[in-house]
């Protein structure tokens, strides 16, 4: 991969962006850049759940322009959802080139503990290393150290890698 751009919507604790960067860069090689802050699309609020649509958000990623062998990821500290889940902590095209990453329930804050800016910069890097997987054609790993285990809650986030088991490394360089 060549490239990866991350994409602020709202406002990110200043250096969240720039941390990841160099995680995504030690995890894909290549370049990753920081794309100028936009407001997360109106359309895509649901009033009534208080959250975004994760799909919303990533038709209007799938609509831009983005440079051969780029992703785009959108990174938004509001929280997500899909209408069948109560939240995601993220979303991605499958095989495409767009993914969208809430740091919402990534925050020790949104369970009630004591901040962990360490602990939600891994967190946040795992996820968006998964969803950059899905991206890649990847779905979801038995091995749940491997960045593409699936994480129905936070903390099976916290118990796997930012890395791909060896099987899911081979179908990325393929």
């Amino acid at each position: 991969m060549k490239r990866i751009q991350l994409l602020p919507l709202g406002n990110l604790p200043d250096g969240t962006l720039a941390g990841l960067c160099g995680g995504l860069g030690a995890v894909f090689g290549g370049r990753c850049e920081i794309l100028r802050t936009e407001s997360p699309p109106p359309r895509a609020f649901h009033a009534g759940r208080q959250q975004y649509s994760s799909t919303e958000i990533l038709a209007g990623l799938a609509a831009r322009v983005i440079p051969d062998s780029a992703r785009l990821v959108a990174i938004t500290s509001s929280d997500l959802y899909v209408p069948v889940l109560t939240f995601v902590f993220g979303e991605a095209q499958l095989e495409g080139r767009c993914a969208v990453v809430s740091t919402c329930r990534l925050r020790q804050e949104f369970y009630g503990l004591p901040a962990d800016a360490n602990r939600e910069s891994a967190r946040l890097l795992k996820e968006v290393v998964h969803e950059l997987g899905h991206t890649f054609g990847l779905a979801h790993c038995d091995n749940y150290e491997c960045a593409m285990a699936p994480s129905h809650a936070v903390e099976w986030i916290d118990l796997k890698s930012s890395r791909f088991c060896e099987a899911c490394r081979r179908r990325v360089a393929a």
